[in-house]
């Protein structure tokens, strides 16, 4: 059925093509051979005339002249015609001979170097066998419509929530985060990612709405630290800066070293002013640098080594330090130390996970530094 589709389909574009070549002008020539056949008349008739007397010898000769010319001007253009037609013969059959030949030449590769055997492969056929290999918004899509079809499919709306939050579709991440809550039920983990999914669709600020609705998931458990996180950010955004001190001062009493939360609420500190939190930095800062000037060169290469394989181990043990990961890119560089600043970027976002905004940010922090991901 295929190739009985494409035959009919490349013989009427052919047609197409050709049909203004076929259409042949033979009105000039009938025109041409009657403006002779009337000359010659003329002729005649002033021979007659001649003969007859009607008209003076002069006159006679003016008026064959006349004539003459007038057929030889009509030859001129009959010979130009004639001409014109035999070019257009050849551009029509060149026309023809590269219609024609695109499609055989065409079908003749095919039939050498494609598969013309294989069974057709709709894409929609290729995704479902082997959905790694489709392109995220493909598998959006497909989500969407199966949750079109069921509502109350709650694992699909489970799959979908963190893939809005990370594509920045922070409207249908609530809307998703919702309807888990409605099918199993609310928890304060779920609150806590309802309120996030608010604060990314108000770009970065805590409103009202996110504000409550982070309250209700303390009340359903008294330490969730995505929350507690939140609400201190919105003190501060309020010029509250001492409260929000002091909630983030108590996540890291609270929270263990590895949480993220912890590295979060530290890191939140030393970017409030925080002096006791700005203490306890790690690894060479800009003021560790300037006082090393003051050492021996062997002496100053020691003390930043040493600073720097310290910062080193202690983000082995707590990746999710974006403020230590910056300072160890900038350490290196300063060390002359390009591939180990690459090395260090790249652990730094496999740490936070290649897409997260804490890796974008590093990476634009490093290549601020001319450190380029390879």
């Amino acid at each position: 059925m295929f190739w009985i589709l494409a035959a009919i389909l490349t013989f009427v574009a052919a047609v197409a093509v050709l049909r203004p070549f076929a259409v042949r002008g033979g009105g000039g020539e009938d025109a041409i051979a009657h403006d002779i056949e009337v000359y010659r008349d003329q002729l005649d008739e002033v021979e007659r005339d001649a003969e007859r007397g009607l008209i003076g010898r002069q006159e006679a000769e003016q008026a064959r002249a006349e004539i003459g010319r007038r057929i030889l001007k009509v030859s001129q253009i009959a010979e130009e015609q004639a001409e014109r037609q035999t070019n257009q013969r050849l551009t029509r059959l060149t026309a023809a001979i590269a219609v024609l030949a695109v499609p055989l030449v065409s079908w003749g590769l095919y039939t050498i170097t494609g598969s013309p055997g294989i069974p057709a492969q709709p894409l929609h056929a290729r995704i479902a066998e082997q959905p790694a290999d489709a392109p995220i918004d493909e598998l959006v899509s497909r989500a969407e419509a199966h949750l079109a079809e069921s509502p109350d499919d709650v694992r699909g709306w489970q799959v979908l929530a963190p893939v809005y939050m990370r594509l920045g579709r922070f409207g249908d991440a609530r809307t998703a985060l919702r309807n888990i809550m409605r099918l199993s039920g609310e928890t304060a983990e779920m609150k806590a990612a309802l309120g996030e999914a608010i604060v990314g669709g108000a770009r970065g600020m805590v409103t009202a709405e996110a504000e409550d609705v982070f309250l209700e998931a303390l009340k359903l458990e008294p330490g969730e630290p995505k929350a507690r996180f939140f609400l201190a950010l919105a003190r501060a955004q309020e010029g509250a800066t001492a409260d929000a001190q002091a909630i983030w001062r108590e996540m890291l009493g609270d929270l263990p070293e590895d949480s993220p939360w912890h590295a979060a609420a530290r890191q939140a500190l030393v970017r409030s002013g925080d002096a006791a939190a700005s203490s306890e930095r790690l690894g060479p800062s800009e003021e560790d640098m300037a006082a090393a000037s003051d050492l021996s060169q062997a002496d100053r290469q020691e003390m930043i080594e040493g600073m720097v394989a310290g910062l080193d181990e202690k983000l082995r043990e707590n990746p999710q330090d974006l403020d230590g990961w910056r300072r160890l890119i900038r350490s290196y560089i300063v060390l002359q130390r390009p591939d180990a600043a690459n090395a260090a970027l790249k652990r730094g976002m496999a740490a936070f996970g290649r897409d997260a905004p804490e890796s974008l940010e590093l990476q634009g922090f490093a290549e601020s530094l001319g450190v380029a991901i390879e």
